[in-house]
């Protein structure tokens, strides 16, 4: 009688697949926070509470003395979070990492180190060439957080800092429109017997739906103009309510124009704004309407648009008044920094999980759309065509 295998000697003769792991080693990440120093710029990349996360998780920050100052955050705030405050700039950029909101001057890059890591906004349209061999030349790997990806594939550092815009919009109409601002003594709100405030916006992206959303919820009638059907169906199901939505056509914006008291422009082009409001426009619209540029930092969306500044807001042409500051979050800096260091802080600890960013990239797809500079070799195909400037393929450049 032959002797019967037990089920463990019959699984032992099954030939196993090989498996070969991965393995990460987790890295400790020394951060540099240095004081912003564009013209008006209060934000700051991580709050305290997230310097306090990254700390606890065995990483060292240190930060420019008074860099959360235009955000309302202390030295004393950041110190009792665990970071290390130093008035010493040049020992803040000779830190292994980087990280701004802004990007750095070509004065900061010559403090940077060589290798150096380095975390923050591009802004292509404002660089220079300059820019971009300083960055080469210092061999340094450059991230910009516009660019990155979240697993649904849209940018969430975009999108965040588009909803602060958006709702400030809302806010800042509001608040031209009282008598403290010499505006029309308008209240926006569903005040019984009174006729709402009639808002319109341009563009239905992220903007013009935080836009809507803030101007339906003070009472507003809203209607939101743009030329993709599928954008007005969205904002129509996110704000989960029907809205007066039309492409963008002369005949309908020409009426909708006159009637309003305020006007949002939140319409992105791929190098340029588009014009949607002529002058023509704008003079027939009534007299102390209100009228936001959002779209300003690419050129505005209307033609009587001009920059302003946070210190100098507004303007009155032809009898309107027009708000055409670039950066609208910086307004709420408070706000905005938060909201910034929700994004950095689980990004920061992923790339230390994975052994530092040049591992992070190849797990994290959306992580290595934000990297255009590798070692000193650039690696964004749009900053090369911009500015003809060879550049290579990040596939190529890690294993």
């Amino acid at each position: 009688m032959s002797k019967q295998l037990s089920p463990f000697s019959k699984a032992e003769l099954l030939p196993q697949e090989e498996t070969l792991e991965i393995f990460k080693h987790k890295s400790n990440l020394f951060i540099g926070i240095p004081k912003e120093t564009a013209f008006q710029e209060k934000r700051v990349c991580l709050t305290p509470d997230a310097v306090s996360a990254i700390v606890n998780n065995g990483h060292r920050v240190l930060i420019e003395s008074e860099a959360g100052k235009g955000a309302n955050f202390s030295d004393k705030d950041y110190s009792e979070a665990g970071a290390e405050v130093t008035k010493d700039t040049a020992k803040v950029y000779s830190c292994p990492m980087i990280l701004k909101v802004e990007p750095p001057t070509l004065a900061e890059l010559e403090l940077i180190n060589p290798q150096t890591t380095l975390i923050s906004a591009l802004q292509i349209k404002t660089q220079s060439k300059k820019y971009f061999e300083k960055l080469a030349s210092k061999r340094i790997t450059a991230l910009a957080f516009e660019f990155i990806r979240d697993s649904d594939g849209a940018y969430p550092a975009v999108r965040a800092l588009s909803e602060i815009a958006g709702t400030a919009s809302v806010l800042i109409a509001a608040e031209l429109l009282s008598n403290s601002s010499n505006g029309n003594g308008l209240m926006f709100g569903n005040i019984s017997g009174v006729p709402p405030v009639e808002v319109v916006i341009l563009g239905a992206g992220t903007v013009g739906e935080f836009a809507a959303r803030s101007a339906v919820g003070l009472g507003a009638n809203v209607k939101v103009f743009d030329n993709s059907i599928t954008k007005l169906r969205c904002l129509q199901a996110n704000l989960g309510r029907t809205l007066y939505t039309s492409t963008i056509q002369p005949k309908y914006l020409s009426k909708a124009l006159k009637r309003c008291d305020v006007v949002i422009g939140a319409v992105r082009g791929k190098d340029r704004a588009p014009i949607i409001v002529s002058e023509t426009m704008v003079e027939s619209m009534k007299k102390g309407a209100v009228i936001i540029d959002v779209s300003i930092d690419m050129g505005g969306c209307f033609e009587t648009s001009e920059v302003t500044t946070h210190n100098n807001p507004t303007y009155r042409k032809n009898g309107v008044i027009h708000y055409c500051v670039p950066n609208i979050p910086a307004r709420y800096s408070r706000t905005a920094s938060a909201s910034i260091s929700n994004i950095f802080t689980p990004y920061l600890l992923e790339i230390a999980d994975n052994g530092g960013l040049e591992h992070a990239i190849r797990f994290d797809k959306g992580l290595k759309n934000g990297l255009y500079f590798y070692h000193g070799i650039l690696t964004s195909r749009a900053v090369g065509e911009w500015f003809d400037l060879k550049y290579s393929d990040i596939n190529l450049l890690i294993f």
